[in-house]
């Protein structure tokens, strides 16, 4: 899971990182507004962690500019602020949960994993979309019921493709969600890999196409 996390203050930063780290997620921080909303015009993310108060714009206000631009990212308050007025105000404005600070670890992640869940809408379960079907148990893929013989790293990313129709992701997302943090790979391979499953799954011929769009990553889409 990627998560990006907006805080301004090193030592609460630190705590969320921390248990993102026990986790085995990775993530991003960001220390102001403005430096979060300029990353989130490129970058891709699982789950936001917002703060409210930042030193330039609250994140009540990123979390406005999320929604007005259809980023429906789940998103979720970790604030000091604890007034029931303010829970109902994040919830109200499109936040799908709120913490109030210190976060304990253990909950903090297990809030993050159900809220990822909920966005997947399939957990770990199989993915059907149309004449497709992925299972993740067995790494099997079926086109019109035939088996798509592939490799697990082709599986993996057309998997996380199909579990995000018509989202636009980044480059960097994709290959942390298929190769890891792995520094050695290198986007071409990326590249080579969707280019691959363009053929193997017969996208064109069955109304689908993976979207490159330059500078930023891609998008599995309908033909129109």
């Amino acid at each position: 899971m990627r998560v990006a996390v907006l805080e301004d203050e090193a030592d609460h930063a630190a705590l969320v990182t921390q248990a993102l780290h026990q986790g085995g997620h990775t993530w991003v921080v960001y220390d102001s507004g403005a430096r979060f909303i300029q990353a989130m015009v490129r970058e891709t993310f699982d789950v936001m962690v917002l703060d409210w108060m930042m030193p330039d714009m609250t994140g009540l206000e990123v979390l406005d500019w999320l929604r007005q631009l259809e980023n429906h990212t789940p998103v979720i308050f970790v604030t000091s602020r604890d007034a029931e007025e303010d829970i109902v105000r994040a919830l109200s404005h499109g936040a799908d949960d709120y913490l109030v600070k210190p976060p304990r670890a253990g909950e903090l992640l297990a809030r993050l994993q159900a809220l990822k869940r909920r966005a997947d809408g399939h957990g770990d379960g199989a993915v059907v979309v149309g004449p497709y079907e992925f299972d993740p148990s067995q790494s099997v893929a079926r086109l019109h019921g035939e088996i798509v013989e592939m490799t697990q790293r082709q599986f993996e990313l057309a998997v996380v493709l199909f579990r995000n129709i018509g989202r636009l992701l980044s480059r960097q997302y994709l290959l942390e969600a298929v190769w890891g943090l792995n520094d050695a790979v290198q986007t071409r391979t990326l590249d080579i890999h969707i280019s691959q499953l363009r053929s193997l799954l017969q996208l064109a011929d069955n109304g689908w196409r993976i979207q490159s769009v330059y500078a930023h990553g891609y998008r599995l889409e309908t033909l129109a």
